[in-house]
């Protein structure tokens, strides 16, 4: 199979339907909304050199930023207001749009920092869903922003959410971790460890705050102690074909085994681990994330790993595009290898008459139809286009860091 002949084959036909699709989304995140979908139209036009693709995401971000003015409220980063102004940011760090530096209300702005309170006081951290995704979208407004006004605001909003952190946090013998409630119909109360709603989100945004010199004393103690406790929760079961449970309740780890995907899982733990290691020069994480992330790579056995779609969120492209970036970061050669297996096999699941381009997104325990088509980044068929992009392009992508990834 010639991966690269197959990609173009399967660009040209997401890119089709997108445009004819994408009017169908009602909601404006990065993730689940039309603002990701936007991201795709301007990465292909750039790709393939042709422009009239960049005027389709022109036309697909105004039309977010129209259902903002028309009264859409939904605040969050996966679906809402904080997603597709993130989008924005990217659009003009790419230099796909121009913006003036002020082009946001910042009465946005005011909105989303009452969103992310309102999150801090219920505990509520979650990268998609709560305050950490408000907390991303203000990092990316305090890197981009020259005004020292603007930038002093934006560093009060990052240092309330830093704080927050260290307040609700617990901690024993130097290793410090965060309580959610696991399973809602339960109560269930313990550590998730995953990146889409874990403490790997946590520890990977902290990584990327430390970036910056003017919060790295505030945030070194915090940010490897968490990482350590990660890296101590490894499975005891050696036998298991994962490193790292999905969470830990009352400090027994939960060894009845993970996935293989971004969501949850070696994958999104161990990226952010290696990111971490690397940020605080910590040999004993990056070594101990580089190891789980390459005993992941001999996980080839698609049921075994969980897979049920080719989706970025859980399912095959997701876990191609990871591997391609650990190999562009690591130049370790079994990264791409592996990044070449899960090509094929993502290519292979194309196999949805009524699906986009042949592609489903599996919604396992609905009381009707499991499968769905859908066009957005997270699950649908902008990520999967994205991801190959990524994969075919001689030129880098940061569409990927509203998965933590780049």
């Amino acid at each position: 199979m010639n991966i690269e002949i197959e990609f173009k084959k399967k660009l040209k036909q997401i890119s089709e339907i997108i445009d004819a699709k994408a009017h169908e989304n009602k909601e404006i995140g990065v993730l689940s909304g039309i603002s990701g979908v936007a991201l795709f139209q301007f990465y292909y036009s750039k790709y393939i050199e042709d422009d009239s693709h960049a005027d389709k995401g022109a036309e697909t971000i105004t039309r977010a930023i129209d259902l903002i003015n028309e009264g859409v409220i939904y605040p969050t980063f996966c679906t809402g207001i904080a997603g597709a102004c993130w989008v924005l940011e990217v659009l003009k760090e790419e230099e796909f749009v121009e913006l003036d530096e002020d082009f946001l209300s910042s009465d946005l702005d005011a909105y989303l920092l009452q969103a992310m309170k309102a999150d801090i006081e219920t505990e509520n951290y979650d990268f998609l869903h709560g305050a950490m995704g408000y907390g991303y979208y203000f990092l990316k407004r305090y890197q981009n922003v020259t005004n020292s006004e603007s930038k002093k605001a934006y560093k009060e909003y990052l240092d309330l959410l830093i704080n927050a952190l260290k307040n609700s946090s617990l901690n024993k013998d130097d290793n410090v971790w965060w309580e959610t409630e696991l399973i809602k119909d339960e109560g269930t109360m313990g550590c998730n460890l995953s990146l889409s709603h874990g403490m790997s989100s946590n520890i990977n945004f902290l990584s990327r705050i430390a970036e910056h010199s003017e919060f790295y004393d505030d945030v070194k103690e915090l940010l490897k102690n968490a990482s350590h406790y990660i890296l101590s929760c490894k499975n005891k079961d050696t036998t298991l074909t994962a490193t790292f449970p999905n969470w830990v309740v009352k400090e027994n780890a939960d060894e009845s085994g993970s996935r293989l995907a971004w969501c949850y899982g070696d994958l999104g733990i161990g990226l952010s681990l290696l990111r971490v290691g690397k940020q605080l020069n910590d040999t004993k994480l990056y070594n101990g994330a580089l190891s789980a992330l390459k005993y992941s790579t001999k996980r080839r056995d698609i049921d075994e790993a969980g897979v049920m779609d080719a989706g970025l969120c859980h399912g095959a492209y997701g876990i191609m595009h990871i591997y391609h970036y650990l190999y562009k970061t690591t130049n370790e050669v079994v990264f791409k290898e592996t990044a070449d297996f899960w090509a094929e096999k993502s290519l292979e699941l194309a196999i949805h008459t009524e699906g986009y381009a042949g592609y489903m997104m599996w919604r396992g325990g609905q009381k009707d139809n499991n499968w769905k088509p859908s066009v957005d980044l997270l699950e649908g068929i902008a990520g999967i286009g994205l991801s190959m992009i990524s994969y075919l392009a001689p030129f880098d992508t940061k569409w990927d860091e509203c998965l933590l990834i780049g």
